[in-house]
């Protein structure tokens, strides 16, 4: 069972939609993040003035799935964060409506740790593939002590920690689940006690068949699931640019002269989402998901599995 943490959450002004601070029990790490609307207050925050990596984030018009998302460094944040918020033909960033800084609360990170750790960040963000990354170019920085190098490898999965907590999606990993032994390919067990059981979805008119299986509050359509080999429904629409980017990607690749294959294990927002990219249109992923051992729909078993637990509970509680 994997072990609970603790996460510090602050609300500097007293909204939810305000300023933000974060922080995990035995972790030097400080994590500010607010509006773009709010950087007038955040530019006066004494983390400002400190060496850190920050985000810049902000929606993707083609595409709602995935946010674009700026990855940066500097040793005054605050003065990298005005000079951001610029008109672009002042050299400015106009995409990005929220913000994230990280720093540290000892102040002992100088600036070779953070060139070091933007680099981890932006490689993480390349691997998961969450984003639109709109870093111009991909650097990977070694200056750095071995010792130093470990700390910021620890720093790094702290942030991977925390973000989520926050919000921000785009370095959680999306190409395999937390533990290799819940989740293979079509034809392996899994551990009913750690993981979902394994769901089947079929378009038999296509010779369509895909795997998937809840993991961590995600779906996962498993490595060698068969999709459609286009998509066909309404367009434009933001599943149809997801789509187009797992195939840009690899994630989606060619299986002979029929439907496409999915090269590695693949997370999702929902059964739904993941449908809808095995059958190349928009898909109520509760019905269409079956259990192969049972036959249930998704949303059948998740209904089940709520009543049980119901029923588990004592009176008064």
């Amino acid at each position: 069972m994997t072990q609970g943490r603790s996460i510090r959450l602050f609300l500097v002004d007293g909204t939810p939609h305000g300023l933000l601070t974060a922080e995990i029990m035995n972790w030097t790490g400080h994590v500010l993040t607010g509006p773009r609307g709010k950087l007038s207050e955040l530019v006066q925050r004494p983390e400002c003035g400190r060496t850190g990596v920050y985000f810049l984030v902000g929606p993707d018009a083609e595409n709602s799935a995935r946010p674009q998302v700026y990855i940066g460094e500097s040793d005054d944040v605050g003065k990298r964060l005005k000079q951001h918020n610029r008109t672009e033909e002042q050299g400015g960033k106009d995409f990005w409506e929220k913000v994230c800084l990280i720093t540290s609360k000892d102040q002992n990170l100088t600036k070779a740790h953070v060139k070091y750790l933007e680099s981890l960040l932006i490689q993480q963000a390349h691997r998961v593939g969450r984003c639109i990354l709109l870093n111009g170019t991909r650097h990977e920085y070694i200056g750095l002590p071995e010792a130093d190098q470990a700390d910021m490898a620890f720093f790094l999965e702290q942030i991977r920690t925390v973000l989520p907590v926050l919000g921000f999606e785009f370095l959680r990993d999306s190409s395999r689940p937390p533990s290799k032994d819940l989740v293979a390919g079509p034809g392996s067990e899994s551990r009913p006690d750690e993981a979902s059981p394994r769901f089947r979805m079929a378009l038999a008119r296509n010779g369509i068949t895909a795997y998937g299986q809840e993991i961590d509050g995600e779906f996962f359509v498993l490595e060698g699931s068969q999709a459609r080999e286009a998509w066909v429904g309404p367009t434009p629409h933001g599943y149809q640019r997801l789509f187009e980017q797992l195939v840009e990607e690899g994630v989606l690749v060619p299986d002979g002269n029929g439907p496409m294959r999915f090269s590695r294990d693949y997370a999702f927002s929902s059964p739904s989402a993941a449908a809808a990219m095995v059958v190349g249109r928009t898909s109520n992923g509760r019905k269409e998901w079956h259990r192969e051992d049972t036959g249930q729909t998704y949303g059948e078993w998740q209904e089940q599995l709520v009543s049980e637990a119901a029923d588990a509970t004592p009176e008064g509680h």
